[in-house]
């Protein structure tokens, strides 16, 4: 069998790199984890020293904000020092390749790169031609895998359904194109939930998803029928332009998640969305700011897994690959 990478020889997390191939027990011991440092949000004093000492560097080659900036915030909380990369002035955009810039970091001491890149594997890249004491977390790789931002929605919604397993979870939405929707899928599989719909236009699913354990819908009056909890993606403007779709309006109309719609869900379904929200297209405003919305605590709460992430695998560096 395969080694995976992204554990060391105790199988413990070494690098975060996607949830594909990932233990049930791995990634409850992540939602534990995060579960003490997100007690810590109402302290007066945010910190701790697990991390002191530590330099962790954010390497991202596309713009981010809430990625970027609670990845950020998770390093500093945990008394790590922070470097935040301007990839628009580095080395990189004269041509520097990938693996240039890997070893110029790496020869600055560095003990983590947080990396978010366009091309999806870039952060299998760096992790298989790092030094080995340093780990690699993947903030977001093409359309492969976005694996913080899928544990950080698991945490979310065991906050409001402890008991994941008796859960049937609605992903609305542009599943060809989204890392995010990908991670969650492997996540919810892999913590038992009871079903997993993919709900979207036959341009926008992936082939053969259902080899995935989804089942798939296209109707969104019929998908949302005794869901839980229901994630709506950004539908990404490109898309508008080539020829997948016909038009936003089009989309909102028979995708877009209103207050009708969400009625046919179960009356305590919850509401999440990666962000950032085009509203009025996937989601509408009175849903998105509405009651059963839980979309800022998303937000909050990806401070406390990204801390676990972080934490954990910081741990567990140093051993030879």
């Amino acid at each position: 069998m395969t080694k995976n990478i992204q554990l060391n020889a105790e199988g413990k997390l070494k690098h975060f790199l996607t949830i594909d191939g990932l233990s049930r027990p791995l990634l409850t011991e992540i939602l534990d984890t995060a579960e003490s440092f997100a007690a810590m949000a109402g302290n007066q004093v945010k910190k701790v020293p697990l991390l002191r000492g530590k330099t962790i560097v954010n390497v991202f080659f596309e713009n981010s904000t809430r990625t970027r900036t609670t990845f950020e915030l998770a390093a500093t909380r945990l008394s790590a020092d922070v470097l935040n990369m301007n990839i628009a002035t580095s080395s990189t955009s004269k041509g520097e390749s990938l693996l240039d810039t890997i070893r110029n970091l790496e020869a600055m001491h560095v003990d983590m790169f947080v990396v978010r890149h366009s091309l999806s594997g870039a952060a299998h890249f760096m992790a298989q031609n790092t030094a080995p004491h340093i780990s690699v977390i993947n903030a977001g790789d093409g359309q492969h895998a976005h694996p913080t931002q899928a544990m950080l929605d698991m945490f979310t919604i065991r906050q409001h359904k402890p008991d994941l397993t008796d859960l049937r979870v609605a992903i609305i939405g542009d599943i060809l194109h989204s890392r995010v929707a990908r991670s969650q899928i492997f996540a919810l599989t892999t913590l038992g939930v009871k079903e997993v719909r993919v709900i979207a236009p036959r341009t926008l699913l992936p082939a053969k998803v259902e080899t995935l354990g989804v089942t798939v819908c296209h109707d969104l009056q019929a998908g949302l029928q005794d869901i839980d909890v229901i994630i709506t993606l950004r539908l990404q403007k490109e898309r508008m332009t080539s020829a997948l779709l016909p038009s936003e309006s089009e989309y909102y109309k028979c995708f877009g998640l209103t207050q009708a719609k969400l009625k046919l869900a179960k009356p305590d379904a919850i509401v999440m969305h990666p962000g950032p929200i085009n509203r009025g297209v996937e989601i509408d405003s009175s849903v998105a700011d509405g009651p059963q919305s839980v979309i800022l605590q998303q937000v909050s709460n990806g401070i406390a897994v990204r801390m676990a992430v972080l934490s954990m695998a910081m741990q567990n560096s140093g051993e030879a690959r």
